[in-house]
């Protein structure tokens, strides 16, 4: 299983799945030289680039046009390459949006981010925000989306070919001695070496810092005084940053299923663990009362030892799939893992461990396709590629080496017997990265915002409710809301006190109660 912190959300996957997402990247976008009343202050770390010196971008007039998908319209926007040079390259940004439908008001533009780092944005908002956010709300917020520097129609980071991608993704992650541990650590340099040739350009201006500055310069071209926005899984740490750089232009954010800022990658990493354990506990119970369960009908406990030694088993001696590819260890951890973030997909893992326990492994293996992006022709989306891009260059890596990982392991395997060592190994993805970390973990609190709604979900696997908790009492405006139940993210799954609260958030700005909790 290969996490590598990919905090994305279950809705962009359930979203998109069987829907054909048009390309938006083609509009066209001109600039002019005057510079914006609501560019003018400078915001950030001291080399923070001037509003005199991003006037041209801050000023581009954004040429909309029909992109394949009723209603929508789409446009390329252009931000610097490098925001310590903004007289230098530029790069362009893949914007879509729908209009506000009405009855009523318009409030504003409703910029919304489903997670990853490396999920579409612009696929998000065609699949399902800008159709299936509640009508009251698209009823008085223009839908928007930009695809983040370095994502899927924006100056993508691409690393590997289909076939060198389903060979990394077989590599075992559980190394049983140094031959595969060495195995393992040349799959994650080839990685970092394929990523390097094919995107250097790129690689070190993907960090979360600078897409939200790119956030700020959609904001004002769209014509709005504060940035409203919704933002899933790692889009809470890109909506957070952006309220710590732009306090003062900051309106509604919602941030739903936080990450905490103030972590490590090491401690990120390990806290993910036992979330991922926290949801494998969840649909173990679950299972066991089922007659059906494939991990037995005792315990919850019996049924993680079943597992264990199923993927054992497939380690040992990988099954067939009705195609080339077999199903070992690797592949069948990350078909587990993708059914934890949302109790929909359980039925189906249920049938997918049944098969596989009798020798099919195909139904396990569409579930990693899933979570990797690979469609049948065995092509990959650059979610992956896009998701190492962005981590490695926001926080210094968790490990130096596979002997630092050896010595971690017991830490580890205490937070989850079941994903431990997995997990544990996949944290060496950054440790060979050829762009240097130009991110620290540390505190937002973004003095001076609007307030900001955090929402935290009990057993969430991705993002652990501790840190929604974290998030909120960090955020100087912070309020929390809390989903008592399952599953990666809580707005627009199923509790109408969760949709009911961010509702009346966005449409009159007024958060819920202190401490407020829905299940």
């Amino acid at each position: 299983m290969d996490s590598r912190r990919l905090l994305r959300t279950s809705a962009i996957a359930a979203a998109t799945a069987g829907l054909l997402i048009s390309g938006c990247s083609s509009g066209s976008s001109s600039t002019s030289a005057t510079a914006s009343p609501h560019a003018a202050t400078k915001a950030g770390p001291p080399d923070a680039p001037t509003a005199e010196a991003l006037a041209p971008y801050y000023t581009q007039k954004l040429s909309w046009r029909a992109c394949g998908v009723a209603k929508f319209e789409c446009a390329t926007m252009k931000a610097p390459l490098d925001y310590a040079k903004p007289a230098g390259p530029s790069i362009d940004l893949a914007v879509a949006r729908v209009k506000a439908t009405g009855p009523g008001k318009r409030i504003g533009s409703l910029l919304v981010n489903p997670g990853g780092p490396g999920g579409s944005a612009v696929g998000y908002l065609q699949s399902y925000a800008g159709i299936g956010y509640p009508a009251p709300v698209r009823a008085r917020y223009d839908m928007v989306a930009v695809d983040p520097r370095g994502v899927a129609r924006s100056a993508p980071v691409e690393c590997l070919s289909g076939k060198e991608m389903d060979a990394y993704t077989e590599v075992d992650q559980t190394p049983d001695d140094a031959a595969e541990q060495a195995a393992l650590a040349k799959a994650f340099k080839d990685f970092a070496n394929g990523c390097e040739a094919k995107s250097g350009k790129i690689l070190p201006h993907v960090s979360t810092v600078e897409a939200a500055r790119d956030m700020d310069i959609l904001r004002e071209v769209l014509g709005d005084q504060k940035l409203h926005y919704v933002g899933a899984s790692y889009g809470t740490f890109l909506g957070a940053t952006y309220a710590e750089l732009f306090p003062a232009r900051t309106g509604r954010l919602v941030l739903d299923g936080a990450m905490d800022p103030s972590l490590s990658s090491l401690d990120m990493n390990r806290d993910q663990t036992a979330g991922f354990e926290t949801a494998f506990q969840s649909f173990a119970a679950d299972c066991v009362k089922r007659k059906e369960c494939p991990l037995g009908t005792d315990s919850p406990a019996d049924a993680s030892d079943r597992l264990r030694r199923f993927f054992k088993a497939v380690d040992a001696k990988p099954i067939p799939t009705g195609q080339s590819r077999r199903l070992g260890e690797a592949l069948a951890t990350t078909g587990v893992i993708a059914a934890m973030y949302d109790q929909a997909a359980w039925p189906e893992l249920r049938t997918a461990l049944s098969r596989a326990m009798n020798g099919d492994g195909a139904g396990l293996l569409a579930l990693a396709d899933s979570y990797y992006e690979r469609d049948a022709s065995g092509k990959y989306a650059n979610l992956m590629f896009a998701n190492a891009a962005v981590n490695c260059l926001d926080l210094p890596p968790s490990f130096s080496g596979p002997a630092d990982v050896t010595a971690a392991l017991p830490s580890f395997e205490q937070a989850s017997p079941v994903f431990g060592d997995g997990f544990a190994w996949s944290g060496l993805n950054c440790t060979y990265w050829p762009v240097k970390a130009t991110g620290t973990p540390h505190r937002i609190e973004a003095r001076g915002a609007a307030p900001i709604l955090v929402v935290g979900t009990t057993r969430d696997p991705a993002t652990p409710y501790k840190w929604a908790e974290s998030l909120a009492a960090q955020l100087s405006s912070g309020t929390l809301l809390t989903y008592e139940g399952d599953g990666h993210t809580a707005y627009g799954r199923g509790s109408d006190c969760i949709d009911t609260a961010i509702n009346t958030y966005l449409l009159d700005g007024a958060p819920p109660v202190k401490k407020k909790r829905c299940s």
